[in-house]
């Protein structure tokens, strides 16, 4: 159950500002239930709150997933796996 950190310069120019909001865990969160980070900070492997936009709408970077697809692939991952995107 991650926190979102919702920042405007790091969704568009991937750089962290002092000007962001903090959403709270849960299921309605953008990131969903499950965040995976990668090497890249505020790149990952999460879930999403829209399913329905999978496919269909723009990422910042990210690879998400349904919810429910987040769950299972964070139990089948350790810290340190190698990550190959084709």
């Amino acid at each position: 159950m991650p926190v979102f950190r919702w920042d405007e310069a790091m969704l568009k120019h991937g750089r962290r500002s002092s000007n962001f909001y903090t959403l709270p865990p849960g299921p309605r969160n953008p990131v969903g239930i499950v965040w995976i980070g990668l090497n890249k900070k505020g790149i990952g492997i999460h879930g999403t709150n829209s399913p329905e936009t999978i496919g269909r709408s723009a990422s910042h970077g990210c690879i998400r997933l349904a919810n429910w697809d987040a769950a299972r692939v964070v139990n089948q991952v350790t810290v340190g796996m190698t990550v190959e995107i084709h």
